[in-house]
């Protein structure tokens, strides 16, 4: 079995560092490409991956020089070509630039290089996300920048586009939280829905998606509006709701099912609803069941894992995607699914015990079943 390459050791390795190096000395001579590799390898073993950005930022700013646009007039000269402005999705870029950004951000965000920051930031993003960079700027500076984001929501590139909705996410993944209403840019978001780039619709679909967890109502509201206006072709559109439903969909969100053709209240019942009653840890719990309906019904099946924390109690739950399908009057479908069980998760850990398992169809509970997680173990 091939060994497993941790994350930020694809992204952030010596090979990287060599690259942004040697770019860098090409326009600026005087650079000390040495010193700064060897800075940089000596202490990243000990860094995970966002301190690994943060701590190539602090090495820029050591061997660049001391005044602030200066370095970045360097910094941008040494960048590649823009991603391709013709695609329009999967072209993220390289994460070994991400430190640009945050040197801009740790360095620029202050009244006297606001402007400057903002379109450096802008040239940046279109070799790779300044999504988490101009956070910092929406914090100290929300009128300025967010009236900037509004103009850069209809530019010609769909990277810079992207930033605009992705940097103003509620809940935006590994960045820090923004202190304006979740309100405030759906203005931007009302430019972008639209967009013909599926990178950019993802990153709206991936915002409502974020709404929703705050106000479900202005999500499927603003969802609603958006599909009458008829911006937006009909099948993006479609992926745009289901993708930014998602959340609500699994906790089973009646006006959230309704936007997306589901019924609530179908006749639809479950049949042989069969899992083992002890599953050795870091193996596959797999369990079975028949779908029946008396009526023709759109179904959304998740299944919903009750897990057990140190101290005995079932305290977290986790929704999960099990299909989605058409049935006709008295149809009958059989589902099987394996779902592994790894003591360690990305998220949590598993502890032996006591868990349930529940099914739910079109946001209503049909069904659950307690089991046993029990030690694997090997002699």
């Amino acid at each position: 079995m091939a060994e497993k390459v941790l994350l930020k050791e694809l992204l952030f390795n010596k090979k990287k560092v060599e690259k942004i190096a040697g770019e860098i000395q090409y326009v600026y001579p005087l650079f000390k490409k040495n010193e700064f590799i060897r800075d940089i390898i000596e202490k990243s073993p000990e860094l995970e991956l966002k301190a690994r950005i943060s701590w190539i930022a602090e090495c820029l700013k050591k061997y660049l020089p001391r005044d602030y646009k200066s370095a970045v007039y360097i910094l941008v000269k040494a960048l590649p070509s823009p991603n391709n402005p013709d695609l329009s999705d999967n072209d993220f870029g390289d994460f070994i630039y991400a430190p640009y950004a945050e040197y801009v951000a740790k360095n620029g965000c202050n009244k006297e290089y606001l402007k400057f920051s903002l379109q450096t930031l802008r040239e940046m993003t279109t070799r790779f996300s300044s999504e988490d960079a101009i956070r910092y700027f929406i914090n100290a500076f929300p009128k300025e920048t967010l009236k900037e984001l509004l103009k850069w929501s209809k530019d010609a590139h769909y990277h810079v586009r992207r930033l605009c909705s992705e940097g103003t996410r509620p809940k935006l993944p590994w960045s820090q939280k923004i202190n304006i209403q979740i309100t405030v840019p759906l203005p931007i978001l009302d430019n972008l829905f639209s967009d013909k780039a599926r990178f950019v619709t993802r990153s709206v679909a991936n915002h409502i998606n974020d709404i929703s967890k705050i106000d479900h109502e202005l999500a499927i509201d603003t969802l609603t509006k958006w599909r009458k206006s008829e911006k937006q072709k009909q099948t993006e559109m479609d992926y745009i709701v289901r993708h930014a439903l998602r959340t609500l969909v699994k906790n089973g969100n009646h006006k959230a099912l309704k936007l997306l053709g589901i019924s609530y209240g179908v006749d639809v019942s479950i049949l042989n609803f069969k899992l083992p009653e002890n599953v050795k840890m870091n193996t596959a719990l797999e369990f079975s069941l028949m779908i029946h309906t008396e009526e023709d019904a759109h179904i959304i099946a998740d299944y919903i894992l009750y897990f057990q924390n140190k101290s005995g109690k079932l305290n977290t739950k986790k929704v999960f995607k099990l299909k989605k399908f058409s049935l006709v009057k008295g149809e009958n479908i059989t589902l099987i699914k394996r779902h592994m069980l790894r003591e360690q998760m990305t998220t949590r850990k598993l502890f032996c015990g006591k868990h349930e398992l529940e099914i739910q169809i079109n946001g209503k509970s049909l069904g659950k079943k307690t089991f046993l997680i029990v030690p694997n173990l090997i002699f």
